[in-house]
């Protein structure tokens, strides 16, 4: 049984392989696990980031290339995620730069509350 699955992950590497040289594109067949919040994608990305150094300790077979390639697809979206979250946390510590420039107090306070929160996420 071990064979056979080993003969049959095999088979869909060469194959994925073959089809993505063919088509000169690369293959998106998996959706991977997506986060709707910054705390999700980061957890996402601590765990996934375990089970893929966890697979390439040792040899790889064919199975662990499988489950490598499945888990980068959920390592692409957390990192997506977090990218759009840090883009905007940039823009609200520019806000805080600015206001703190031009003696804004209040718009310093609420905008420098609203950094802390996701840059705290950040550093947990």
């Amino acid at each position: 049984m071990k064979t056979v699955l080993s003969v049959a992950t095999g088979l869909f590497l060469v194959s994925f392989t073959c089809a993505a040289v063919a088509d000169d594109q690369r293959p998106d067949h998996f959706k991977g696990q997506s986060a709707a919040t910054l705390t999700e994608a980061i957890e996402l990305f601590r765990t996934n980031n375990q089970k893929l150094r966890q697979l390439i300790q040792g040899d790889l077979s064919p199975e662990a290339m499988v489950e490598i390639h499945q888990l980068t697809y959920t390592l692409e979206n957390a990192l997506e995620k977090i990218h759009g979250e840090t883009t905007t946390l940039k823009a609200v510590l520019e806000d805080v730069h600015l206001g703190s420039e031009n003696m804004e107090f209040s718009k310093v306070k609420q905008q420098a509350e609203r950094y802390l929160e996701t840059a705290t996420t950040l550093v947990k």
